[in-house]
């Protein structure tokens, strides 16, 4: 049940060792909240809200390697991201030192930190390289912030980084954030050696959900769309899903790929999934008459005003685009503060944040603009979240989830919900009998991050 990233990496995994699989999904196309859609007004392909991976996504990427896709990636190795600040944009890049300290030199050079404000971080620094899901009890009962200042990081540090880091990384302010969830997202950018990011370079359709289906269908699996669940039914012998419509689909095996609320309604084992708070988003992607200059990705500073965190100019990330104006795509994270917003609004504000990194943009023209309000980016990993995400296994027999907001001891995100979809197609094949290693974890840390990790 799903047809996102979750559920269609179970169900290619089955069908590539002689399972039948038939994903159900109520949308009329395959992607969830990782889905593109072709825009009436300029006919090109985008999707729902800008997405970005990281070369340690291990399963995401091996998921794209089944389908030939992985090369429809656009990576950024030679940085890792620019930041618009008052003086101007800052490139932060892996400098020849071990992690972690590999991205310090450049990021101690933000403008209104020193030296002390850096060195504040030390402490939080020292649990995120230490950190694994012993320390989830402990750390996920206090917030992000009551933790920080627990360790001693300044104020500044805080202001100018960590509420950065919070709302770019885990989508929700720090005041809200767990402070096991933000360790753990610390600790998987800090740990690697030259981790870099990339983003797709066609449609997420095309990358993957299109890609997906074919090999489903190719092993004698079915894809349904537009079917909407109503509720799920078990018996004896199978899970039944009965769709709104009246129609039913029944197996010896059910795999629930779906948001927490979602799936909150149609088993009553899944009743207390509904307490589970989504993070809402909103995405912009505005095309202007012009070329604003070969940045492929850049993000703004904390703000308190702030609508727009992170920006994608698609003309320098897209194939064949690189000769068009720019087509820049942003997200408004946790948007709340964009509810009382119109269109007209949201873009005239995010122009004058691109201003901020590009003055140029003044000067050119919107000739289009196209909002999308996505009720979920994310589960917000409020305090308490990370001991409730739900196993694979659930207490009814052959019943199973997935999903990036399970427990895949990993940030929720598209690595997450790939890796839940293999662990998933592991638990089934486990019950037929068949162990068979497919999900993969997150690799060793590297260098001296590896060697602090030992100690």
């Amino acid at each position: 049940m799903g047809g996102g990233i979750a559920g269609l990496a179970c169900a290619v995994a089955l069908a590539e060792r002689g399972v039948k699989a038939c994903v159900v999904e109520r949308a009329a196309r395959l992607g969830g909240r990782a889905h593109s859609l072709t825009d009436e007004a300029t006919g090109d392909v985008i999707d729902i809200g800008p997405h970005v991976v990281h070369n340690e996504y291990r399963n995401f990427l091996a998921f794209l390697e089944r389908f030939g896709t992985r090369e429809a990636i656009t990576w950024q190795p030679e940085k890792v991201i620019t930041i618009a600040t008052e003086e101007g944009p800052l490139d932060i890049a892996h400098r020849p030192l071990p992690p972690p300290f590999s991205l310090m030199p450049d990021f101690v050079r933000e403008p209104g930190l020193d030296v002390r404000d850096f060195a504040s971080g030390r402490r939080a620094l020292w649990r995120a390289l230490r950190f694994d899901e012993r320390d989830i009890d402990e750390l996920d009962a206090v917030t992000a912030d009551e933790y920080l200042r627990e360790t001693g990081a300044t104020q500044r540090m805080i202001d100018h980084f960590w509420r950065w880091e919070a709302m770019t990384l885990m989508n929700v302010p720090l005041e809200r954030c767990s402070a096991a969830a933000l360790m753990r997202v610390h600790s998987w950018i800090m740990r690697y050696e030259g981790l870099h990011f990339g983003f797709p370079a066609v449609g997420l359709a095309e990358l993957y959900a299109a890609p997906a289906r074919e090999r489903i269908e190719a092993a004698g699996g079915r894809v349904v769309t537009g079917f909407e669940a109503g509720r799920i039914e078990t018996t004896n012998n199978a899970h039944v899903v009965h769709a709104v419509d009246g129609r039913r689909i029944g197996s010896r095996f059910c795999i629930c790929a779906l948001p927490p609320r979602e799936l909150s309604a149609l088993h009553g084992a899944f009743a207390g999934f509904g307490s589970f708070e989504p993070s809402p988003y909103v995405s912009v992607y505005l095309w202007f008459d012009s070329k604003l200059g070969p940045e492929r990705f850049w993000a703004m500073l904390w703000s308190p005003g702030r609508l727009n965190y992170d920006f994608y100019d698609l003309s320098n990330i897209r194939r064949g685009w690189n000769g068009r104006p720019s087509v820049v795509a942003s997200n408004i994270i946790y948007s709340h503060r964009a509810e009382g917003l119109d269109d007209a609004a949201i873009v005239a504000a995010t122009v004058e944040e691109i201003a901020a990194f590009a003055p140029g943009v003044r000067e050119a023209k919107v000739r289009h603009a196209a909002i999308h309000r996505i009720p979920m980016a994310i589960v917000c990993p409020t305090p308490g979240f990370e001991r409730m995400r739900p196993a694979t296994r659930t207490a009814i027999d052959r019943l199973f989830l997935a999903g990036d907001w399970t427990r895949t001891e990993l940030p929720s995100s598209m690595e997450s919900a790939a890796r839940s979809g293999f662990l998933a197609a592991e638990a089934v094949l486990a019950d037929l009998g068949r162990r068979e290693p497919i999900a993969l974890g997150p690799r060793e840390a590297d260098g001296l991050a590896g060697l602090l990790r030992a100690l």
